[in-house]
């Protein structure tokens, strides 16, 4: 094992620490890592993304639904259509997409590349969400509210990106939670860790009949990103998570261009 790979496995580490201490994005990390430091292609990277992100929501919404923060109606309303589109885009859409896309004079875009590139872009949204989020509390008291058809194409859309990059996209189902279904922040969170673990896990599914799965890889990264979620919610006895947020914003904003310069500089 290499120093790049030792690092793959403290990354995951860090997923999880990240995790546990500002309650989401640190997912968004797993592919770069899974990339850049073990070597994998992106195609699997974002598969095997797919299940230390549901395992690793998993873990934190079973927190949550212990500490009566989650709202099972909202949960079910959004992740339906969120789980059939994330489904539908690993198994059917991924295993399609041309390994050849277009070309830029000499410089071919495949497939691989195309995967990368496009993950950079859904970092670059996800670090402005971090970096310029105003999010403000509503009352405990606010009725609960569906917009069923907003929410069913919301989902459907964050269904079908999660499905190409293989993050959770917490930071369009939050917003969406709180716009669209009027959840107090606190239970926005809680839920939408509870959505991410469903779909995330669903869409790994589609993925089991298509790649050829490395078990006990994925299990010790995945060991390692949750106990990395229990000590970051251990270090928030100490540190306040929502001040870390947006300096992990300026570094997922860096890393998304760095993705971006890497991938057209191959």
């Amino acid at each position: 094992m290499d120093i790049t790979q030792i690092l793959g496995y403290v990354g995951a580490l860090c997923i999880g620490i990240i995790l546990g201490l500002i309650g989401g994005g640190g997912s968004i990390l797993t592919v770069p890592i899974l990339v850049y430091l073990l070597y994998l292609n992106p195609v699997t990277a974002t598969a095997y993304s797919l299940f230390v992100v549901g395992v690793s929501a998993l873990v934190g919404a079973i927190h949550n639904i212990r500490k009566g923060l989650v709202d099972f109606r909202t949960a079910i309303v959004f992740a339906i259509p969120a789980l059939l589109a994330v489904y539908a885009t690993r198994k059917f859409v991924v295993p399609n997409i041309p390994e050849r896309l277009f070309s830029i004079g000499d410089y071919v875009i495949t497939k691989d590349i195309g995967i990368m590139i496009f993950f950079a872009i859904i970092m670059l949204f996800a670090s402005v969400s971090m970096i310029f989020s105003k999010r403000k509390e509503l009352p405990k008291e606010t009725i609960v509210r569906y917009n069923y058809p907003i929410i069913f194409l919301e989902g459907i859309i964050v269904g079908a990106l999660t499905g190409i990059v293989g993050a959770g996209g917490g930071f369009l189902i939050i917003p969406a939670l709180v716009l669209l279904a009027k959840l107090p922040m606190k239970k926005a969170v809680a839920t939408s860790l509870l959505i991410i673990a469903i779909k995330s896990l669903i869409g790994f599914i589609g993925d089991i009949e298509n790649l050829a799965i490395d078990w006990t890889f994925l299990l010790k990264f995945t060991s390692l990103s949750i106990l990395g979620i229990f000590i970051g919610m251990w270090f928030t006895n100490f540190i306040d998570g929502k001040k870390l947020k947006k300096g992990f914003g300026w570094f997922v904003l860096i890393m998304g261009i760095y993705i971006i310069i890497k991938e057209f500089t191959k």
